[in-house]
C-alpha cells in the first residue's frame, strides 16, 4: 500500500503541495523538446537574468535555458522518433553544488515527464531565487503546475520509500553514500534509475602553452571557475594535475602565481577548512611519496607525486588541494584513467590527442573531455548518459 504523502512530517513542500503529486500521477507525458516545456523555462530565463546577477550559477542557468539555446539542443535529437517521457522523474540533488537541482529539473522536463525534485538540504540564496522565480512561472502556465514539484525532507526512509514507488525514474546525485542509501528503498520494476557516483577529474596542462599565453590571468580566472568556486566538491573539478611539455618549472611559476592572485581575492579559507586540510596532506604522505611544493600561504597545496596510480584518487581532498605530475607522454595518465574519472580538462594539449589516447587505451573511466574553464558546464550527456534518451522512451512505429 502506497502511503499519501501528507502523513510525512518531515516532508517539506517548497514548490507543490501533496495535492499536485495526486494530480501528477495522472498527468501526460510529453514528447522530448516539447513546445511546453521550451516555452516554460524559456520564461524561467528570462526571469533569473534580471533576478540572478548575483550569482554566476544562477545567470549560467538562465542562459543555458533561454529558447534558442534549447532549441539548439533540440535539433541534435532524431526528430522523427516518436519519443515521450517516460512518467514521473525523482530527483534527489546534491548539496554540493546549488544549482544543479536547476540542470536536473530542466532536462527532467525537456524528456518530457512531471518531475519531483528534492532540493540540497543545504540552504542556499540560488536555490531559493530558483525556486521563487518556478513560482513565478507557474501562476502564469497553471497547466504545467502538476509537472513541477520541490521538497525537502531529511534522511528518511520512508518518504523516500514513497517517492521510488510512484516514479518511472529515478537520478540520483551526490556520490555512492547517497546512491546506497537511496537503494534502500526499492523500484517499480519498469523504473529506471539514473545514478552519479563518487568522481575525481584531472587537468592536463601544457607547459609551453602557458608559457606562450597572453591571457594567463583569464586562464586563471577558467581555473578558479573550475576547482575553487565549487571548493573542488563537484566531481568535474580537476584534483590532479598533469604537466607537459618542456620547460615545466617556469610555466608552473607562472601559472601559480596568476592562479595564486585570483584565489587570494576570491577566495575564503576558513580555519576548519586549513586544520582538515593540513591533516589531509599529513595523510596522505603516509601512503605516497609527495612533496609539497613552496607556497606563500595554505590557499593552495600543491603536492607532487613521483607517479600515478589508480588509488592516487583515493586521498583527494579540497579547498585547493592539488596533486601535480609531470609526465612527458599523455599515455601516462592511463593509471588514473579508471571508472572512478570523470573528466580530462585540458589547456594547451590538441584534443584529437586526448581523444587518440582514449580510443587507444581505451579506459574504463573519462566520460568527459572539456577545455579548461568549462568542466562545470552542463550538458545533456553527462557521466556517460544522454540524460534526455535515458529519460525518455521511444515508440516503436513499424
Amino acid at each position: 500500500m502506497i502511503l499519501m504523502p501528507q502523513v510525512f512530517d518531515e516532508l517539506n513542500y517548497v514548490v507543490g503541495t501533496s495535492e499536485t503529486i495526486e494530480k501528477m500521477r495522472s498527468v501526460s507525458t510529453m514528447v522530448i523538446f516539447s513546445d511546453k516545456a521550451v516555452t516554460f523555462l524559456n520564461a524561467l530565463s528570462k526571469i533569473l537574468l534580471k533576478t540572478g546577477k548575483a550569482y554566476s550559477d544562477v545567470i549560467t542557468f538562465a542562459f543555458w535555458c533561454r529558447k534558442a539555446a534549447l532549441l539548439t539542443e533540440k535539433a541534435k535529437y532524431d526528430t522523427a522518433e516518436l519519443r515521450l517521457g517516460r512518467g514521473i522523474a525523482f530527483h534527489s540533488t546534491p548539496s554540493n553544488v546549488p544549482i544543479n537541482c536547476a540542470f536536473s529539473f530542466a532536462t527532467g522536463l525537456l524528456a518530457g515527464n512531471p518531475n519531483i525534485v528534492r532540493l540540497p538540504a543545504k540552504p542556499y540564496p540560488q536555490v531559493d531565487l530558483f525556486c521563487t522565480a518556478v513560482k513565478e512561472v507557474l501562476n502564469e502556465t497553471p497547466d504545467m503546475k502538476p509537472y513541477v514539484v520541490f521538497v525537502k525532507f531529511p534522511p528518511n526512509h520512508n518518504i523516500a520509500n514513497f517517492f521510488s514507488e510512484i516514479c518511472a525514474t529515478r537520478v540520483v546525485w551526490g556520490g555512492d553514500k547517497t546512491i546506497m542509501e537511496m537503494r534502500r528503498s526499492p523500484l517499480p520494476p519498469r523504473t529506471k534509475e539514473i545514478t552519479f557516483a563518487d568522481r575525481h577529474s584531472i587537468l592536463i596542462l601544457d607547459s609551453e602553452a602557458i608559457l606562450n599565453t597572453d591571457n594567463i590571468d583569464r586562464l586563471a580566472s577558467d581555473f578558479y571557475n573550475d576547482t575553487f568556486f565549487s571548493d573542488q566538491n563537484a566531481c568535474t573539478s580537476p584534483r590532479i594535475i598533469v604537466w607537459l611539455g618542456r620547460n615545466k618549472l617556469k610555466a608552473k611559476n607562472r601559472f601559480w602565481e596568476a592562479v595564486h592572485k585570483v584565489v587570494a581575492d576570491k577566495y575564503t579559507l576558513s580555519p576548519v577548512q586549513a586544520v582538515s586540510k593540513l591533516a589531509a596532506l599529513y595523510r596522505a604522505a603516509t601512503q605516497k611519496k609527495i612533496v609539497l611544493e613552496p607556497h606563500p600561504d595554505n590557499f593552495i597545496y600543491r603536492i607532487k607525486v613521483e607517479m600515478l596510480d589508480s588509488d592516487l584518487s583515493e586521498l583527494k581532498y579540497n579547498s585547493g588541494f592539488f596533486f601535480e605530475y609531470d609526465a612527458q607522454s599523455l599515455y601516462e595518465i592511463a593509471p588514473i584513467c579508471t571508472n572512478k574519472c570523470q573528466t580530462i580538462t585540458y589547456y594547451g594539449v590538441d584534443k584529437a590527442n586526448i581523444a587518440s589516447f582514449i580510443k587507444s587505451a581505451t579506459p574504463q573511466g573519462v566520460d568527459r573531455i572539456v577545455p579548461i574553464g568549462k568542466s562545470m558546464d552542463f550538458t545533456f550527456v553527462w557521466d556517460g548518459y544522454d540524460l534526455i534518451r535515458e529519460m525518455s522512451r521511444i515508440v516503436n512505429l513499424t
